[in-house]
């Protein structure tokens, strides 16, 4: 029995051969860049970003909402992976150079899995989406990345073009879909995370050490004994801060 999508439109076939035709003509060492980019280096770059996420989302005013949100992205992979998965089975659509010979097979070991969703363009996407939902700027670069991750997957010859586009789609969805269930239970876990030892985690700097009790840096507390301001001193500070507005 056929499986669904064995045979591809001609653009899609086309497309395909055309992309992947570039690696025939490229040099030897250019198909070992794209091939390791395609299979790993992407998906270190996304981890990269989402590491630089936490870190500026750790500063931000609005902190366990932020690292809550960069939270999502990983975990949102988990989710579209998880339902790629009878996607995958169902569809059950062989990789292209099974039914095209004529393809320029840049990595081995792929005869065997399949080809409909893409799981690099779905876990690029993921991040990307997920990403932008809480940074703009990380994100329309995770976003760039995930793109070029679909090129180098049909540079490589292991992808149709739908299977790109279908990972992309799946990735949105599950990333918009599932964001407000996530969310709701990812804010206030961040926020019960900087009420604890582990406030680092969440918060940055001062916001951190004011969230575990301790006296901000240029900041005393003063004891029960302490003597209180003196009136030329207020007076003076008021002058201060008169000068000052």
């Amino acid at each position: 029995m056929s499986t669904l999508l064995a045979d591809t439109s001609n653009p899609d076939l086309e497309l395909l051969y055309t992309v992947n035709g570039w690696a025939k003509d490229a040099p030897g060492w250019l198909d070992g860049l794209v091939s390791w980019i395609g299979e790993y280096g992407i998906l270190f770059g996304l981890f990269t970003l989402c590491v630089v996420g936490w870190l500026q989302a750790r500063r931000r005013p609005d902190a366990p909402v932020a690292v809550a949100g960069v939270l999502w992205a990983p975990l949102a992979v988990v989710a579209a992976e998880l339902a790629n998965l009878p996607i995958a089975t169902i569809v059950d659509r062989p990789r292209p150079f099974v039914t095209h010979p004529g393809l320029d097979v840049l990595v081995a070991g792929k005869a065997g899995t399949h080809s409909f969703v893409s799981d690099h363009a779905t876990m690029s996407m993921t991040v990307a989406v997920a990403l932008f939902l809480v940074n703009r700027r990380l994100g329309a670069i995770a976003g760039a990345l995930a793109l070029l991750q679909g090129f180098c997957r049909l540079f490589m010859g292991v992808h149709y073009p739908t299977d790109v586009l279908g990972g992309y789609a799946l990735a949105t969805a599950v990333a918009l879909l599932l964001a407000p269930i996530a969310m709701a239970v990812l804010v206030p876990l961040c926020h019960a995370v900087a009420r604890t030892a582990a406030a680092p985690l969440v918060l940055a700097g001062p916001a951190s050490a004011a969230a575990k009790g301790r006296p901000t840096k240029g900041r005393r507390r003063r004891g029960p004994g302490a003597a209180s301001p003196r009136p030329e001193q207020e007076r003076s500070a008021a002058a201060d801060s008169d000068l000052a507005a």
